[in-house]
């Protein structure tokens, strides 16, 4: 929108051509939303505890959590209103992947926010059933993935990439879709499980959306991407500006959901930021770097699968309880030690991810 605007202010004030670059709009972007957050998360806030929208705390989890019953939740609608705002703000508006990343988010957020809505507001103990929910997420990550594909213009916005290999790629074909699919849907999944302590999974989504920028940038520029040997794809350099709008948001929200927090994201937050990491990792061709650099929202996913799948079939748990920060909380870990070591932790595996662009 402001993009526009200062194409025509340039006709008739040069400096509005600055403007025009990635950099300076996914720097506003960044700083617009960060504004927008810290303004509006205390009257979200206030909101959600007029409205009694309180997190429920499991009989059978830390003792430490039981105070952080009635807490407000469903914080994540901060998250997308001011990702919403800045991104419309600073973006190009006719980009085709800034409205499939936007509309992948706040679909997923939509799923989410009702499942809350069903838990926290009409006290329907489990939400929106798991069918019915992965039903939704199912048909819009199909969707993004078909369109992907058959909207494809170049061979390599269908191939995966290997990191470390300057020209190795393979050819998917329709099986394209399905890895888009599971990325996508995958990651939504994956944020909403790590989501249980505070801050936990704002700030490495924060960190992995910070990595994703970057590939977004070089993959959208024909001469970075020649010179570092990843794949070009024309426009993709335009989700940097959702990427610096996500980060703002993000540590915005961290204001207020940093130990102990005043607020939670819920799943209305955490499916939305999952999906919209996902969608913006197949774009910009680097699932595998992306999987790596979501080594913590991969560990959580995994210590649930082997919990559920050992208990299933030898009656016994291989942690005191998962999500695998709970197992660590209940050896005595302070909640603020779990949350910072995992920080720590994707930190180093988003600079690895980083690492990639030039080891090749």
């Amino acid at each position: 929108m402001l993009l526009w605007l200062s194409e025509w202010l340039a006709t008739y004030f040069h400096p509005f051509h600055v403007v025009q670059y990635l950099t300076l709009r996914a720097i506003l972007g960044a700083l617009t939303a960060l504004i927008i957050a810290l303004v509006l998360g205390p009257s979200i806030i206030r909101q959600l505890s007029s409205h009694r929208v309180g997190q429920v705390v499991r009989d059978d989890g830390p003792r430490s959590h039981f105070s952080k019953a009635g807490t407000p939740t469903m914080g994540g609608t901060l998250i997308l209103i001011s990702v919403l705002i800045s991104t419309l703000l600073w973006s190009d508006l006719s980009n085709r992947y800034v409205w499939l990343v936007l509309i992948m988010t706040f679909g997923f957020g939509a799923i989410g926010y009702w499942d809350d809505y069903r838990k926290l507001v009409l006290k329907h103990s489990r939400g929106m059933p798991a069918r019915r929910k992965y039903l939704f997420q199912s048909i819009l990550g199909l969707g993004a993935a078909i369109y992907l594909y058959y909207s494809a213009k170049l061979p390599i916005e269908t191939q995966l990439v290997l990191p470390f290999f300057k020209n190795l790629t393979f050819a998917l074909g329709p099986f394209f879709i399905l890895l888009t699919y599971l990325v996508i849907v995958g990651s939504s999944n994956a944020v909403n499980l790590t989501d249980g302590l505070d801050g936990l999974a704002i700030m490495p989504a924060v960190m992995i959306s910070g990595a994703l920028a970057v590939f977004a940038y070089a993959t959208g520029n024909f001469h970075y991407a020649n010179y570092l040997a990843i794949p070009y794809v024309p426009g993709v350099g335009e989700v940097v500006v959702f990427c610096g709008s996500l980060v703002g948001a993000g540590l915005g929200f961290l204001w207020f959901n940093t130990y102990p927090a005043q607020v939670f994201m819920g799943d209305v937050g955490s499916l939305a930021l999952g999906a919209a990491l996902g969608i913006i990792a197949v774009i910009v061709r680097q699932e595998i770097v992306f999987f790596v650099m979501s080594g913590i929202f991969v560990l959580e996913t995994v210590s649930v699968i082997l919990q559920v799948g050992s208990f299933k079939l030898t009656g016994k748990r291989i942690f005191k309880m998962a999500p695998i920060h709970h197992h660590f909380e209940l050896k005595g870990w302070p909640e603020p030690r779990v949350i910072v070591r995992f920080w720590i932790i994707t930190f180093v595996l988003v600079l690895f991810g980083l690492a990639t662009l030039k080891l090749r």
